[in-house]
């Protein structure tokens, strides 16, 4: 690992460390901010004691880290164009880095104080959109270009719907358990059991489940949300060192020719459908050295930008080989292909077998360029698991007493829990970033409104209003900084 940062300037160096510390801190805070709300339910209902219940929880979180891949990773990355992480100078890259991060642990750091279940999705997601819209104003750049609009919206649409999934499905699940079981102990609450059984705990089979489900919600939060803490130390690490991690360095001859394969049948693919992607594609109509200066990510330089490629990876069996510059070119032009790939995919004028293959080039267009080193995963997980055995009182209280007008029973906690971790692990197969906070807090209203015990309006304003508020105030707060600091680095 230390060779990478051979021969970066020592100031450089320094800035790059306190930018990783910046992004481990966010992670450490995101576990305890966050992961209170996995263990939540099991910690109200008694099936587990606290601090018991936090070590798994944290454990899971680690191990979800370790197995959860990079596709969300990426789909955070991807919301700002490759240019603005390719071509800003160094200081711009450090001043966009600290501007998000601290516009989130701030926005995080609050709302934990006062025991919201915010989102720290909505709030790093925020943050980048918020230094990217900064930098197209600061740069004179149209606004659709400051920011990957397709993947926001993307993203936008599934943090907005894996709450409703969550209020319906737990709903839903808690109805056809009173259903199958209407008298069982297991719609009671720790209150009343306590009360009417003089028992502490749930009945046996209600504690294992609860049990599980909290640890397979803690499981899916560290491979989700672990992934955002592994997308931002991506973006620190192509943002300011971008020569040594625009590639994976580490590639093998087979991987580096799989990409160079990749782009020689996406060509194929293209000339195949010339009748229906000829005009959108411009085919036939640019030669290879029509590149402009300023390169941009557009459909009709696909041509010419696969003709480059292929030229620069002509005869290379290691990245090493490849100058700082031609490593930079060779990123950019993988992924504006992917980029044209994936809007020519939703094309209508292709058959669903044609969009299936075109598919499967993307992933080997983007084999060696959507990445993690192992060392970012294992300090990622490392935060984010040790964050999750601290600070977790505050919100435990808001999901098991301040959400409904009633306390939650077992079953109610169940049916939350099974919903989060089916929601959040379905998100992850779609590498898409949702918010645990929202689909367990929405998830436990639901079960409220099935169990017909009513909502407390308060907590579920100021959830709601953090919830509206959250976006808006990390954009500001991090274009708000991202300008500041772009005025003291000039």
């Amino acid at each position: 690992m230390i060779d990478l940062f051979h021969g970066v300037d020592a100031w450089v160096l320094v800035s790059l460390f306190l930018a990783l510390a910046f992004v481990l801190a966010f992670e450490f805070i995101n576990g305890f901010h966050d992961t209170a709300n996995a263990v939540a339910t099991v910690i109200y209902t008694k099936a587990m004691p606290p601090h018991l219940a936090v070590f798994f929880s944290g454990a899971f979180n680690f191990l979800g880290v370790l197995f959860g891949g990079v596709g969300v990773a990426y789909a955070i990355v991807h919301l700002l164009p490759v240019e603005l992480l390719i071509n800003v100078n160094t200081g711009k890259g450090l001043a966009m880095v600290f501007s998000l991060l601290a516009a989130a642990i701030a926005w995080n750091l609050g709302t934990w104080y006062f025991g919201i279940p915010s989102s720290s999705s909505h709030t790093l997601i925020g943050s980048i959109l918020g230094v990217g819209l900064a930098n197209a104003l600061l740069n004179h750049i149209p606004l659709g270009n400051g920011i990957n609009w397709q993947k926001a919206i993307d993203i936008g649409a599934s943090l907005v719907v894996s709450p409703i999934v969550g209020f319906v499905l737990a709903a839903l699940i808690l109805v056809g358990l009173k259903w199958w079981r209407p008298l069982s102990n297991m719609h009671k609450t720790p209150e009343q059991r306590k009360k009417t059984d003089s028992k502490k705990h749930p009945p046996f089979w209600n504690r294992l489940v609860l049990v599980v489900s909290a640890m397979a919600v803690s499981f899916v939060h560290g491979s989700n949300d672990g992934q955002k803490g592994i997308g931002l130390i991506m973006l620190v690490l192509i943002g300011i060192v971008p020569a040594q991690f625009v590639l994976d360095l580490s590639s093998t001859t087979y991987q580096i020719e799989r990409t160079r394969d990749a782009t020689l049948h996406l060509s194929q693919f293209y000339q195949r459908n010339e009748a229906s992607l000829g005009e959108y594609l411009a085919l036939g109509k640019a030669k290879s050295g029509d590149l402009p200066d300023q390169f941009r990510c557009e459909p009709q330089q696909t041509e010419p930008t696969i003709a480059a490629l292929q030229g620069t990876l002509q005869g290379v069996s290691d990245y090493h080989s490849l100058a700082p510059e031609q490593r930079i070119e060779v990123r950019r032009y993988l992924l504006c292909l992917d980029d044209t790939a994936r809007q020519v995919g939703k094309l209508p004028a292709l058959d669903s077998r044609e969009k299936s293959d075109l598919e499967k080039l993307r992933k080997d267009l983007t084999v060696t360029t959507e990445y993690a080193p192992f060392w970012v995963v294992v300090a990622v997980a490392l935060a984010l698991g040790l964050g999750t055995m601290i600070g977790w009182k505050r919100v435990v209280l808001t999901i098991g007493e301040k959400i409904g007008k009633q306390g939650m029973t077992y079953a109610q906690g169940m049916s939350a829990q099974i919903t989060a971790a089916l929601s959040i692990g379905l998100a992850n197969v779609f590498s898409l970033p949702v918010s645990t906070t929202h689909v367990l807090s929405s998830g436990v209203a639901g079960t409220m409104v099935a169990n017909k015990s009513g909502l407390q309006g308060g907590t579920i304003k100021t959830i709601m209003l953090a919830w509206v508020l959250t976006l808006p105030a990390s954009m500001a707060l991090a274009a708000g900084l991202f300008w500041l600091s772009s005025k003291v680095v000039g």
